[in-house]
């Protein structure tokens, strides 16, 4: 049985502090204070889960007041439409593909840059 949480599948053979994680916007510390909130052990299985447990996360989840899945995406992307369209650094950073926090391009930045491209003299 896979439990969803918040419209995402959690992962059923890892722990429920592991398992939140699946879910965009929920991270280590924020895991442990829904397991916390919730009354649920984070070392438990998801599979092993009770329906009212599930249920517990579910609104503790839903109480945290965060910013989560679709929202959370929708949200960061409009503010890197923002800054693209404001032209200010980070905008021409993000539409030239580069990184934005002042690292060095001459090597690294793979991430980023993608695969290499041939010079052609």
């Amino acid at each position: 049985m896979a439990a969803r949480i918040a419209g995402v599948n959690i992962p059923a053979s890892k722990h429920v502090s592991i398992g939140l994680r699946a879910i965009y916007g929920i991270g280590p510390t924020l895991s442990l204070k829904i397991c916390d909130t919730a009354g649920v052990p984070p070392t438990r299985k998801v599979s092993d889960l009770s329906e009212q447990e599930l249920e517990a996360l579910r609104s503790a989840i839903a109480d945290s007041g965060y910013t989560l899945e679709g929202d959370l995406r929708r949200e960061v992307s409009l503010n890197i439409k923002r800054k693209l369209d404001l032209g200010c650094y980070e905008g021409l950073r993000h539409r030239k593909g580069l990184p934005l926090n002042g690292q060095r391009t001459k090597t690294n930045a793979r991430t980023r840059k993608g695969k290499r491209k041939p010079i052609r003299a």
